[in-house]
């Protein structure tokens, strides 16, 4: 949905309001930050004790704050800020679905994937 087509018509619906670039800039963070809280409070059971922001994202101080503001009392932090390069989301996202795995917390959220249940993710393969 979030696309360079997307934010093509984004500036195509803006145009008529005569906004400068930062108030379009500031608009877009604003939708970003609103649907990730919205998310969060759509598809988890409960919203976490803090959330740990990674990739190129996690340098948008704009974004930071605004999802804090969304997010209340959720702390929200960069990965960065607890040790972790934020240039290796992916990385860190294969640990926590490794760890996820390990722990058996199911790995995805059929709400959201449209799968018929939740279930764990990868295997486990005792090397000899």
């Amino acid at each position: 949905m979030f696309s360079p087509a997307y934010l093509e018509q984004c500036l195509l619906d803006a145009e008529p309001f005569s906004l400068n670039h930062a108030d379009i800039l500031a608009t877009l963070t604003e939708l970003t930050a609103a649907s990730i809280a919205h998310s969060y409070h759509r598809f988890l059971p409960q919203l976490p004790d803090e959330v740990l922001l990674c990739g190129g994202g996690s340098k948008n101080l704009y974004l930071k704050q605004r999802l804090q503001a969304h997010l209340g009392a959720v702390s929200v932090l960069t990965t960065d800020e607890v040790g972790l390069s934020a240039d290796f989301k992916e990385a860190i996202a294969f640990a926590v679905l490794a760890y996820w795995r390990q722990k058996g917390i199911p790995g995805n959220i059929p709400d959201v994937t449209g799968a018929r249940k939740a279930v764990l993710l990868g295997e486990i393969h005792q090397v000899s």
